[in-house]
């Protein structure tokens, strides 16, 4: 046996292995090279068109699609209702009430201002958070919350308050999704530097712009009148006006004023 031969070949077969080795890893570098550099890249449009945003988070962070109900409401849960009067629409899965006694209101409304009657009057109060007071409209709006998120502008989960021309409550129109259960396991959700590059590339975010707020919550996917399946959802306030909202898993841009988010089957 020629030994010689034998180690010639083992040493041109560790050297075409340590080539191939080599060209994997330049590879892998190259494109986690590429990948810092399109993040530098997005950053660097960012700050040429002026658009700036506060901390991010700095850690993945994991979400989950969600079912819930309608709740139908109860003789038991209307007899909880003290000086209002009230009527159900909507297969009783909406509960309109009129206050024997208006709430006068201050100048400057703060949500503080109502959770006192939320927590005496207000049914399953302490699930909603404030979300707007729209001047044009004279009306006060607040979302049901699950776990803490909010439940974003979904008309099955939520109160909506009437003011008159004296600045007083007078009525109040209340919905309220139950049985929430998990459909999923947990799993990580799209950063929240990606949800801002998709509402850039698609001309939503104007030059300019400052993102004054980040949170998340969870948007509507499928209503249906007996259910619905709800997803983590992206919210930024830009300018501290205007809300912009993006499906945390699937980076789609959410329209609440188009058909398919306002409709329910």
């Amino acid at each position: 046996m020629d030994w010689s031969k034998i180690k010639t070949i083992f040493i041109i077969t560790f050297l075409i292995l340590d080539v191939y080795l080599l060209f994997q890893f330049m590879k892998v570098r190259d494109a986690n090279k590429y990948e810092v550099a399109t993040e530098a890249s997005f950053e660097e449009k960012l700050k040429a068109d002026e658009i700036t945003y506060g901390d991010l988070p700095k850690t993945s962070i994991k979400g989950q699609y969600l079912s819930s109900t309608p709740k139908t409401f109860t003789k038991g849960d209307l007899a909880k209702l003290k000086g209002q009067t009230f009527s159900l629409k909507d297969e009783n899965n909406t509960l309109q009430v009129t206050l024997d006694k208006p709430i006068q209101l201050s100048a400057k409304f703060e949500p503080a201002d109502l959770s006192a009657f939320f927590k005496d009057n207000i049914l399953f109060g302490e699930h909603y958070q404030f979300w707007e007071k729209n001047d044009k409209k004279n009306t006060i709006t607040y979302l049901q919350q699950y776990d803490s998120f909010p439940l974003y502008k979904n008309i099955k989960g939520m109160i909506t308050f009437t003011l008159n021309a004296d600045n007083q409550i007078i009525s109040y129109q209340q919905t309220y999704l139950e049985d929430f259960n998990t459909l999923t396991a947990k799993e990580e959700i799209l950063a929240p530097l990606k949800a801002i590059e998709t509402l850039h590339q698609k001309g939503v975010l104007k030059p300019k712009s400052k993102i004054t707020k980040i949170e998340l919550g969870y948007s509507s996917m499928v209503k249906l009148a007996a259910s619905q399946v709800l997803a983590p959802t992206w919210r930024f306030v830009v300018n501290d006006k205007e809300s912009l909202f993006v499906n945390a898993f699937e980076g789609q841009i959410i329209d609440f004023n188009s058909d398919e988010n306002s409709k329910v089957e």
